[in-house]
């Protein structure tokens, strides 16, 4: 005869069972709903490695806009690219959606170098030597005028480098620059000529900071002379000016562009941003951009007073990325770069016009230029080059050159993650 009590034991066991069984249940459903998240998260992740790859590899101007499409031609996944030209660079947006999820991921991006045009230096040939003096060091390949290389005394100086002059291949030069890009030079003279419309005002606020996800913010000061201060602003932002803008130390700009008439760079300026002017930049001593940085000077018509254009770079500058001068009419005066003592430029330099370097100047990368200058108290040299280095191989090779400059390379890689989610 069975007792009463086991009837409870039973009621027990039958509890215990079911609570195992339904933990088994919610167990497996956890984990069915956890794998169906990790498996859209890893296609959300390959779904945005397509659309980078997309991006970098297509020359399609549809992704001017935003274009969202099916990858695989079904329903189950989309995504959606972009392609923004941000300066002398290019920016990539790329969203994806598997239902609810989403994913997204902007980026800079740049070309690659073309190692058959790539060179150290490139001098155009104007029927005359180019001569070297000093403590001046030509490391890489050149293409210099056919009537070579020689050593000078200048100043009281000698020649103090490597014997060979040029530690590298010597090929002879054209009597003209590789020209530039033209559609991106075509992008810059939109920029310049179009009236620029957004906030007159940065509003007093100490931070400013906008999604490359969201439209670009415009700061449009017109043609009231402005001196920036105290502010960080960085991302989607974009400062116009029809006169002078200035930039002050305090300011830190990260990733923004900046157009105006002339731009000076107050001493001890650290950023990382591209400036554009068509009169003059004016960059004072102990100032760091880091890379990507840009110094822009463009002309698309003439002045209506002649004088000629200007970067100047002052004592002790480290700059990082591209600097360059354009001049549509090609005037008899020349735009000038001119760098103070103590000067390091990583990347590129590209003169239309003319490069005047001073003592210590060492550029690692490459010098395009249409002539060179050094000047004492008395007299002006023209393609002479004193205490200066230009060197080719101390440039990193992960260095990506803009796609305005001759010597890009179609392929492109990513430049810089700006966000990411």
């Amino acid at each position: 005869m069975i007792k009463a009590s086991a009837l409870y034991i039973v009621i027990i066991i039958a509890l215990v069972i079911g609570l195992l069984c339904s933990s088994l249940i919610v167990a497996a459903y956890l984990y069915r709903i956890q794998y169906q998240r990790k498996f859209r998260q890893d296609q959300l992740e390959n779904n945005v490695s397509s659309g980078i790859n997309i991006l970098l590899n297509s020359t399609d101007a549809s992704f001017t806009r935003e274009k969202t499409f099916s990858l695989f031609s079904n329903d189950m996944d989309s995504v959606s690219l972009q392609k923004v030209p941000w300066g002398v660079y290019d920016i990539g947006i790329v969203k994806t959606f598997v239902q609810r999820d989403t994913l997204f991921k902007s980026f800079s991006f740049a070309n690659t170098i073309d190692s058959a045009k790539w060179a150290a230096l490139y001098l155009i040939d104007e029927d005359r030597p180019f001569s070297l003096s000093g403590k001046t060091t030509v490391r890489g390949d050149v293409y210099i005028p056919k009537a070579g290389v020689q050593t000078a005394y200048i100043d009281n100086k000698a020649y103090e480098g490597d014997k060979r002059l040029v530690i590298g291949t010597k090929r002879t030069s054209e009597r003209k620059l590789p020209p530039l890009d033209d559609n991106r030079l075509k992008q810059f003279e939109q920029y310049f000529t179009q009236a620029a419309n957004g906030d007159s005002t940065l509003s007093g606020k100490d931070t400013i900071k906008n999604s490359f996800l969201r439209p670009t913010h415009v700061f449009s000061f017109k043609k009231t002379a402005k001196s920036i201060e105290n502010v960080n602003i960085s991302g989607n932002v974009i400062l116009y000016s029809d006169t002078t803008l200035t930039i002050d130390s305090t300011v830190i700009l990260k990733n923004v562009q900046v157009y105006a008439r002339a731009i000076i760079v107050k001493a001890g300026f650290h950023g990382n941003c591209q400036l554009f002017a068509t009169d003059s930049i004016r960059v004072e001593q102990h100032c760091n951009f880091g890379y990507p940085s840009c110094l822009g000077l463009m002309r698309f018509k003439s002045p209506v007073v002649n004088f000629q254009a200007k970067i100047s770079i002052g004592k002790n500058v480290s700059f990082s990325g591209l600097v360059f001068t354009y001049d549509k009419m090609d005037s008899p005066l020349k735009p000038l770069i001119i760098t103070d003592k103590n000067v390091k430029i990583t990347g590129q330099v590209y003169s239309q016009g003319i490069l005047q370097l001073n003592d210590n100047t060492e550029i690692d990368g490459s010098v395009f230029t249409s002539r060179f200058w050094y000047k004492n108290s008395f007299t002006l040299f023209e393609n002479y080059l004193i205490n200066a280095t230009i060197n080719s191989k101390a440039l990193s090779p992960y260095y990506l050159s803009s796609g305005l400059l001759p010597v890009s390379a179609k392929k492109k890689k990513v430049l810089q993650w700006l966000e990411a989610n």
